[in-house]
């Protein structure tokens, strides 16, 4: 299982913000969309930057509130892993795990075309144990 077929059963659609948004105008647009994490695009469409709750977090406990008003730019990570539509389940798992991150852009030939969560790569995880499960099962009765 790919990236390409994880983004064909959930869908391409990204919560997306533009550079200069602050703060609060990130944390009313993940209420709004029921997300953990938007990407922050440039003028082309290409990966500026993502911003999740966490980060917001980490911001006002060390700030205070007052830094909701603030660039969100300047709490967003900018150096950004993203991945590609060939990169298999595994591949997310590692990057994910290793990086200590939930979501990963989806990028292809630069521009931003879905995003994958940890949620989405539990359940393809899970559906890929349940296929061989039952594939291990038919062949057992099968004898």
């Amino acid at each position: 299982m790919n990236v390409a077929t994880i983004l064909s059963l959930k869908g391409r659609d990204v919560a997306t913000a533009k550079a200069g948004a602050t703060l609060m105008d990130i944390a009313k647009d993940l209420a709004t969309h029921k997300v953990g994490a938007m990407v922050v695009v440039d003028d082309v469409g290409g990966v500026a930057g993502i911003i999740s709750e966490r980060d917001i977090v980490r911001a006002v406990s060390e700030t205070g509130a007052e830094v909701l008003s603030g660039d969100a730019g300047d709490h967003m990570t900018k150096n950004v892993v993203t991945c590609g539509m060939d990169d298999t389940v595994a591949d997310l798992m590692e990057r994910m795990t290793d990086g200590r991150f939930r979501h990963l852009p989806v990028v292809d030939s630069g521009k931003l075309v879905g995003i994958v969560s940890i949620g989405d790569v539990v359940k393809q995880r899970i559906a890929e144990a349940e296929q061989e499960a039952e594939a291990m099962r038919s062949y057992i009765a099968t004898g």
